[in-house]
């Protein structure tokens, strides 16, 4: 029988770019609480080792992993089909797969990688798994953004950084299309049981950046003197998830699992309602039954 130190057990949690960092450190507070929790990443071998750690951690058994390269709109799709394939139910779906990318690079879809992996997928994967969400209701998405939503404005006439890329505008670009994107399915999901909320988990001493060739191991070495552990980051997705102070809140933007105001751009209906149109274009969403 469930304790009250498992509120999660029997809940079902979906969590992306979980096999390190931030993502692994989520899954494993979600299966400390009890939850049956899915590992999505991109190497089999993270993949496992991260499942046998998380099950290491917690004395949680129910630990499970999907393959899936997110920057793929493929292999978005392959993974909430395999998801919805193996479990009848979603509770909480955690997108929190992401990177910096110092780099102007292209996805195998000839989309820029960081709007791709940061953006579109959130987008995409949360489509294809709404009507499971819904049939789980109360059910939750919790999306990773980042405080660098705060200077950052989406670029309708260059979303995909042909002129001038400069990878922290590009990566500030799909964090606010984060807080985005989560305002407007908030607003699109009243009334179903489903919740949206985002959130900044703070400067996290993680090798994020360590894709980007020889400055990366220079800039993660800097982010790690001044960020906080991967335990400590994860502790407000970890909230969003499965706090009873937070059932049925929608539409809110967090940051050490409090709710603080976002950036002025992120409350732009319009630009959300743009948005969320050029994403369901991009993706190929626009052919199927709209949120």
């Amino acid at each position: 029988m469930a304790g009250t130190d498992q509120p999660m057990v029997g809940k079902i949690c979906l969590v992306t770019g979980a096999t390190a960092g931030i993502g692994e450190a989520t899954a494993s507070g979600l299966a400390a609480l009890g939850a049956t929790v899915v590992v999505a990443g991109r190497s089999m071998e993270r993949c496992v080792a991260a499942v046998e750690r998380i099950k290491q951690q917690t004395g949680n058994q129910n630990v499970d992993h999907l393959l899936a390269d997110l920057s793929s709109l493929k292999q978005v799709r392959s993974l909430a089909d395999e998801f919805k394939s193996s479990h009848s139910r979603l509770d909480v779906l955690v997108n929190n797969a992401g990177a910096i990318n110092l780099a102007r690079r292209e996805t195998v879809d000839g989309v820029e990688l960081t709007f791709s992996l940061n953006h579109l997928s959130y987008f995409l994967l949360t489509h294809l798994l709404l009507d499971l969400l819904k049939s789980s209701a109360p059910a939750r998405v919790v999306n990773v953004s980042s405080s660098s939503h705060r200077k950052a404005r989406i670029n309708f006439d260059d979303l995909l950084g042909h002129r001038g890329y400069r990878g922290m505008r590009a990566y500030g670009q799909s964090k606010l299309g984060n807080v985005l994107f989560t305002y407007e399915l908030a607003r699109r999901l009243e009334g179903t049981g489903v919740t949206a909320n985002a959130l900044h988990p703070g400067v996290v001493a993680t090798r994020f950046l360590a894709n980007n060739g020889w400055i990366g191991p220079i800039f993660s070495f800097f982010f790690g003197l001044r960020g906080i552990s991967p335990e400590n980051g994860a502790r407000t997705s970890v909230y969003l998830a499965s706090s009873d102070e937070i059932e049925g809140i929608t539409g809110g933007y967090y940051e050490k699992s409090q709710a603080v105001r976002s950036a002025p751009a992120s409350y732009d209906e319009d630009a959300a309602a743009r948005l969320w149109k050029v994403s369901a274009e991009m993706t190929g969403a626009g052919g199927e039954r709209q949120i």
